[in-house]
């Protein structure tokens, strides 16, 4: 299982062998638990940091983008490619709302999922360090719909170069979406299907959860088919694999939106 299990907290007399008791998990406040930081959430109100904020006063890497001569808010709808690879590197991508999905298409014409972005990601930025006029390694498509600050690569390298903390936030911002990629290839990575569709699940929960008095809701609306293709499936087999967590009283399901009632039993179930 991912090592994001770490980030959740059971709730009190829970039992793997019986239904959930439904009691609140709460989560807010334990460790490494944030959607939106990239640092542990502290739980405090007002807590929350657009990744690469720092300590100390200072602009954030959104605020930096928005400054940014040329640069502009866009807004993509659900299943529409941000880019292609090998398209030209020209615009960088700070995602603002939603989640995008990043993934690599082989010869074979298998597409598979390198990362799942959530709010305050960055991307799209390869070519400021390795200075090609294309770093379009990736098929970036809107897993939601999405709402995106963009900026040109060259009002991007033109900051970094009159000051060094604009290069410290962008490879902060980097940093951060590669350890996301590196969640996702773990995820992938379990060859029992239900084992890689519990990971995944956990890795929603983590970035895209929300607490409520049930558990944990994941803040996107799914379909089977958008998970099958996320995690390398088909519908049919994410449909039957979740029915078998709903009925085991493990998640719950209500119009795409899926609350895992205790991540710590989900993910005690199947390891």
């Amino acid at each position: 299982m991912v090592n994001s299990v770490d980030c959740y907290k059971a709730g009190p007399n829970r039992s793997l062998a019986s239904k959930p008791t439904r009691q609140p998990v709460m989560v807010g406040a334990t460790r490494g638990f944030s959607r939106y930081a990239s640092t542990p959430s502290t739980g405090a109100p007002g807590a929350v940091a657009a990744i690469g904020t720092a300590a100390t006063a200072g602009p954030t890497l959104m605020e930096v983008i928005r400054g940014l001569s040329g640069s502009n808010v866009e807004s993509i709808e659900r299943g529409k490619t941000i880019f292609f690879p090998g398209d030209p590197a020209e615009r960088v991508y700070l995602l603002r709302r939603g989640a995008v999905r990043l993934s690599r298409v082989y010869e074979s014409g298998e597409e598979i999922t390198v990362a799942l972005l959530r709010e305050n990601s960055l991307f799209g930025v390869l070519s400021l360090l390795t200075g090609q006029r294309s770093d379009r390694f990736y098929h970036a498509i809107a897993f939601t719909r999405v709402e995106m600050v963009t900026a040109p690569a060259t009002s991007v390298r033109r900051a970094i170069e009159q000051d060094a903390s604009v290069g410290l936030l962008l490879l902060q911002g980097l940093s951060s979406r590669i350890l996301q990629t590196e969640t996702m290839i773990e995820t992938l990575t379990h060859r029992d299907m239900s084992s890689r569709l519990v990971s995944f699940l956990l890795v929603l929960c983590r970035d895209f959860g929300v607490p409520s008095s049930e558990g944990i809701t994941i803040d996107l609306r799914l379909s089977h088919q958008a998970i099958a293709e996320a995690i390398g499936s088909t519908r049919v087999t994410i449909t039957r694999l979740l029915g078998d967590l709903r009925n085991d009283g493990l998640v719950q399901i209500d119009r795409k939106k899926i609350t895992v009632f205790d991540p710590i039993a989900l993910a005690k179930r199947f390891s």
